[in-house]
């Protein structure tokens, strides 16, 4: 891919012209996608990987936790009626610390039913997801799916002009980069973007339990990060099914998900318990190394960041992707207003009020789970009492513990 800011050819007659292009498929580009052409935009979604509309991988253990307003924007973009599969309501989420191996201190934050008058959030699979938007994005009139390809892009201020390696010619009001963290419309834009390594890594699977998890999810802070349990629904192999995500040091992280399966269910229990009963790796194991970055501006001359290409953050409420549905929210928001006013959608003015709306509140979520992983990932005596009084406290006072549950919801 690449951009140049020279005077380019005239638009050629046959160009094919849409109000937004969207580079990158993932679940939030693609998701932006089915979202506007709700609101009746042309949009066109450029992704170096094909995308079969009715593609059925196997489970491989990874699934996503989507916020409840994360689920609105799902269910208005038309995605989440065609999820192939249930999805697992959250109903209660306990947030504990403690030491590996040992039980958790008695000072706890939960956050239950009368918190909240709709689940916290949903699990579902990450294959299902994806088959569901590959579904949509081919069922939905407005959007046209260029894929496998690669885009060139030149931006000007009267527009920008998309080609494709496929030979096609796009014409478009706005571009938005949703390449991920790695966004060569970013580099190529010259945005600057800051990182945070924490030298750590995420190991992220399944598991198969004894008990049932009736909708409870598990966070449990650890001196060397969270160790996350998340229920999911359960197929007819394994009724009783929940995602795991941990974060360690490098190494042993690594060293951990190559152990055998009886030392890694081990290692499961001395973070986990046994509130679950036995319980029984299924589907591969991950491993992702964790940073956090930003950008230090998410716009450009005809041109939006969305996504993990303007922030990532580290795991630790499970909020990454969530974020990035913040932006689609707001994105989306934004071009209805204006192109039902038969406004200009990639205008300086549209594009600053994007960045206003979604930067600082952004900035805000880094900050808070950086904070969160220093405060909570040591083992210092004073620090941890100090945590665990903080959660008992948060506990106990009402109002702001609901507080707390509408905002990691999205509401």
């Amino acid at each position: 891919m690449s951009e140049h800011m020279t005077p380019p050819p005239p638009t050629p007659a046959d160009a094919m012209e849409v109000d937004v292009c969207i580079v990158g498929a993932g679940p939030v580009g693609a998701t932006l996608a089915c979202r506007l052409t709700v609101e009746g935009m042309r949009v066109v979604i450029i992704d170096r990987a094909a995308l079969p509309p009715m593609e059925h991988p196997a489970f491989d253990g990874r699934a996503y936790a989507i916020a409840a307003g994360s689920r609105r924007l799902l269910e208005a973009a038309g995605v989440w009626r065609n999820l192939p599969m249930p999805s697992c309501d959250i109903r209660e989420i306990r947030v504990t610390d403690g030491r590996p191996g040992q039980p958790p201190s008695p000072l706890f934050l939960e956050f239950g039913r009368e918190d909240a008058t709709e689940p916290f959030g949903s699990m579902i699979e990450a294959r299902a997801l994806r088959v569901a938007l590959n579904a949509t994005l081919h069922a939905t009139p407005g959007v046209t799916v260029l894929a496998p390809d690669e885009a060139t892009v030149v931006r000007r201020a009267e527009g920008a002009l998309v080609t494709t390696r496929s030979g096609r010619t796009i014409s478009a009001r706005l571009v938005v980069a949703a390449e991920g963290r790695r966004s060569p419309l970013r580099m190529q834009a010259g945005i600057v973007v800051t990182r945070l390594p924490y030298h750590q890594c995420g190991i992220v699977c399944a598991v198969a339990h004894e008990r049932p998890h009736e909708g409870r999810a598990l966070e449990h802070f650890l001196p060397a990060g969270p160790f996350a349990q998340l229920p999911m629904a359960g197929t007819a192999e394994h009724p009783n099914l929940s995602a795991l995500v941990w974060t360690d040091e490098e190494k042993l992280a690594h060293r951990l998900a190559e152990l055998p399966a009886e030392a890694f269910t081990h290692e499961i229990h001395r973070r986990m318990g046994d509130w679950l009963g036995a319980v029984t790796p299924v589907g591969r194991r991950w491993v992702y190394p964790l940073s956090a970055q930003y950008a230090q501006r998410y716009i450009d001359t005809r041109l939006v960041l969305v996504g993990d290409s303007a922030h990532g953050i580290h795991p630790i409420a499970g909020q990454g992707l969530n974020l990035g549905f913040r932006d689609v929210i707001a994105l989306s928001d934004i071009l209805a207003g204006v192109h039902a006013r038969g406004g200009d959608v990639g205008a300086p003015d549209v594009l600053r009020d994007y960045q206003a709306r979604c930067r600082p509140a952004n900035m805000l979520m880094l900050a808070a789970t950086d904070a969160l992983e220093r405060l909570f990932g040591n083992d210092n005596p004073v620090l941890r009492l100090a945590r665990d009084i903080g959660l008992a406290g948060v506990n106990r006072i009402t109002p702001l513990r609901r507080a707390f549950a509408r905002h990691a919801m999205g509401l």
